[in-house]
Order: C-alpha cells, then structure tokens, then sequence
C-alpha cells in the first residue's frame, strides 16, 4: 500500500511550474488514477511519476477555462491574491477568501 500525503489541499489555487496556467484543486487522487492513453500522450522525457497525487483543477489561462489533471511535481501554490475565473467554481466553492476556495459542501 501506497502513503501519500497531498501538499496541497481543495480550494487552493496553485499554478503550473511549466505552463501557463493556474486553478483551483477541486479533487485528488493519492495516486495517477487517469488513463494510459492520456500519460502516454506526454512526451516520455515530460511525464511525471504515477506515485505521487495529482490534481484536477478548474483551471485558466489567457485564453480559456477548462479542467486539467497535474501532478503534484509540477504544480505550485500561488500566492497572487488573485482569484481564478472559472465559470464552475460557483458550483462547488464559496467567495474567495484569503486566497482560497471554501467548499459550498463537505466531502467524504
């Protein structure tokens, strides 16, 4: 059995260490958990180790939102202060407070 700890949490708004975007962590898997044809379609020299947490996030960049599924090496926390526009955060989270997201509900 595999013990990971997350480093970063729901509602927290981090960014991508090599690309342009950033989110809000609405889920977590302790562990790659996607399919193999999504990690196959990352460059071999680019793709992140399986056991670690990855991240879906309600993400952004200067042309759009959508969801992104990143592992936990390469993400970032953002300290900005600026809150992320995605359309779906209202469906999930509460007002930006603090530099998060408050879930609207508690998870299991």
């Amino acid at each position: 059995m595999i013990r990971t700890r997350a480093k970063y949490h729901l509602g927290q708004v981090v960014r991508h260490k090599k690309h342009p975007f950033r989110g809000v962590i609405f889920d977590v898997d302790p562990e790659f958990a996607n399919t193999e044809e999504w990690y196959e379609a990352i460059p071999e020299e680019n793709r992140p180790v399986k056991d670690q947490p990855f991240y879906h996030l309600l993400a952004e960049n200067d042309q759009s939102y959508y969801v992104a599924y990143v592992s936990e090496q390469n993400l970032i926390a953002d300290y900005s202060g600026e809150p992320v526009e995605h359309p779906d955060i209202p469906d999930l989270f509460g007002p930006f407070t603090d530099g998060a997201y408050p879930l609207h509900f508690q998870m299991n």
